[in-house]
């Protein structure tokens, strides 16, 4: 009881030193010149100071320290070193892009570096429980599949930071879930520390809320993306049992994972540069045809709430769990692209207005 409500005051104090210290640092940032210029694929109409994400690493990694010292027995909280080290390693170069653009295979090589350390520290996924399928042996390709899953999610989420507040409430609504899963798992390290990344996402949201003041950056995006895809790998180190866990993680996120893989397919199937930079996520198709930035990111945390839920029924094993996760995921996938589709044609609908005025005048 004392390690939760010690967690607890950590969250808050977590979300009120980043909410000030945010607003420190956009103050430091102008004077700096680090701010985004608007552009032609911008979503924003003025510069806006960048780089907000360094007070979430500040805080959060703090927290966590502390969670670490508090919650774990003697000098077993040695064991989340490995995640302090990556997540560092991460913010550290995602910082330095915002600052100076550093090239995409030095980013990415420090990802994959990050991603090795914490399979090497926490170990990585044995076997895996599927719905309607039951467990799976990975073996020695269990490793090959988190540094891919750890990899994937901390670009994915860097991708999906485009539109003010779609990254923090998204954050939110996961570490959330992750602090519920910790406690209920009893495992106060996970539950503690999704307590801190909540506060401190909450306290950077205040901010980059539409319109927003402040952008996270990279360092903000590629950090919570790190420690989102880290949460399961440190949940198996501490329950063996949690071979189910994967399933859970990607509920908690899925709509950032269904965005990025259905706009990375969509785009190869067209014969696009995959890489290069573009405005056709789900998301951001959704923001131009004026559903407004507030609107995507209600959407969108409202969904990942949605599959918090879902989540929550799958680790539990309540009845017929697995049948409506099963059912469940590929209607609400089909759901937020259709939510584009229709966004798309009252884009293409008001063109045709917007041109057809313009001849009348």
């Amino acid at each position: 009881m004392f390690r939760m409500f010690l967690a607890v005051v950590l969250c808050i104090l977590a979300m009120a030193a980043t909410w000030s210290g945010t607003a420190r640092f956009r103050v430091w940032a102008e004077k700096r010149q680090i701010v985004d210029m608007p552009n032609e694929r911008s979503s924003h109409t003025r510069p806006t100071p960048r780089g907000g994400g360094l007070v979430i690493v500040s805080v959060t990694l703090l927290c966590g320290f502390l969670l670490a010292v508090v919650s774990l027995p003697g000098g077993s909280w040695i064991t989340c070193v490995p995640y302090l080290g990556g997540s560092l390693l991460v913010a550290i170069v995602s910082w330095l892009d915002d600052v100076r653009t550093l090239p995409s295979w030095l980013r990415l090589g420090a990802h994959l570096l990050a991603a090795c350390i914490a399979v090497a520290g926490l170990g990585y996924w044995k076997e895996v429980s599927l719905p309607l399928v039951g467990t799976v042996s990975l073996g020695g390709w269990g490793a090959v599949v988190t540094v891919f899953w750890i990899v994937g999610l901390t670009n994915a989420y860097n991708f999906m930071d485009g539109t003010d507040g779609i990254a923090g409430a998204q954050a939110v609504v996961a570490s959330l879930g992750w602090a519920v899963l910790g406690w209920i798992g009893g495992i106060p390290m996970v539950g503690g520390l999704g307590l801190a990344l909540a506060g401190s996402s909450l306290g950077f949201l205040i901010h980059n809320w539409p319109p927003a003041r402040i952008f996270m950056g990279d360092v903000g995006s590629a950090f919570l993306g790190y420690t989102l895809a880290v949460f399961p790998v440190m949940y198996g180190f501490f329950d063996e049992a949690g071979s189910g866990i994967w399933a859970v993680a990607l509920l908690l996120v899925w709509p950032f994972v269904f965005d990025t893989l259905f706009t990375f397919a969509r785009r190869l199937r067209k014969g696009e540069n995959v890489f290069a930079a573009h405005r056709s996520h789900l998301y951001q198709r959704m923001t131009t045809a004026h559903s407004g930035h507030a609107r995507v990111a209600l959407l969108y945390s409202g969904l990942a709430l949605i599959g918090g839920l879902l989540a929550q029924v799958w680790s539990t094993r309540v009845a017929h769990g697995a049948v409506t996760v099963t059912l469940a995921l590929p209607l609400l996938c089909l759901g937020l692209w259709a939510a584009a589709v229709i966004g798309d044609r009252k884009r293409i609908e008001a063109g045709r207005s917007h041109g057809r005025v313009l001849g009348q005048n």
